[in-house]
């Protein structure tokens, strides 16, 4: 009977827990998260954008290497920032979830060293535990670095 009283009480704290963890990553939480990250880039709180990824989170535009980890990704963030100090609109037209994943249709508006631009991107974040995990970026590089003012060459973010 001790067994049967010990077993069932495992299974009852078991099954009241698992609710906890899934509504930590509930559709609607991870959308909460993708909205704290709008906010974020619209401040200019470069720190904030980078806290909302996990530690050893992704961000990966995809026509360059990805910058893996927090601190490097603030860094990344933070140095183009300072050509963009009035922030980053992330005007979005469709936002939803899809297995899991955040995608995110919009035209990000901004002004880079006095160079006003607007580029149409896709966003794609994996959200787990309240943290971006990952977020890969779809746009057209070379209009984006048109709008910003910045030559290929000049490119501040690609490696050579």
């Amino acid at each position: 009977m001790r067994i049967f009283s010990l077993l069932a009480m495992v299974l009852a704290l078991s099954t009241a827990a698992a609710p906890a963890a899934r509504a930590a990553d509930s559709d609607a939480s991870k959308i909460a998260v993708t909205h704290e990250m709008i906010a974020a880039w619209k401040a200019a709180d470069w720190r904030k954008v980078a806290d909302l990824f996990a530690e050893d989170g992704v961000l990966h535009s995809m026509m360059v290497e990805p910058v893996v980890g927090r601190p490097a990704i603030y860094e990344r963030i933070a140095a183009l920032g300072k050509g963009a100090p009035g922030g980053v609109v992330l005007d979005v037209a469709h936002m939803g979830v899809i297995d899991g994943l955040v995608f995110i249709e919009r035209t990000d508006r901004y002004v880079y060293n006095g160079h006003a631009g607007a580029t149409p991107v896709v966003g794609v974040l994996d959200i787990r535990d309240g943290k971006v995990r990952e977020w890969r970026e779809y746009y057209d590089r070379a209009a984006l670095l048109r709008d910003m003012g910045v030559t290929t060459e000049a490119d501040p973010v690609a490696k050579k």
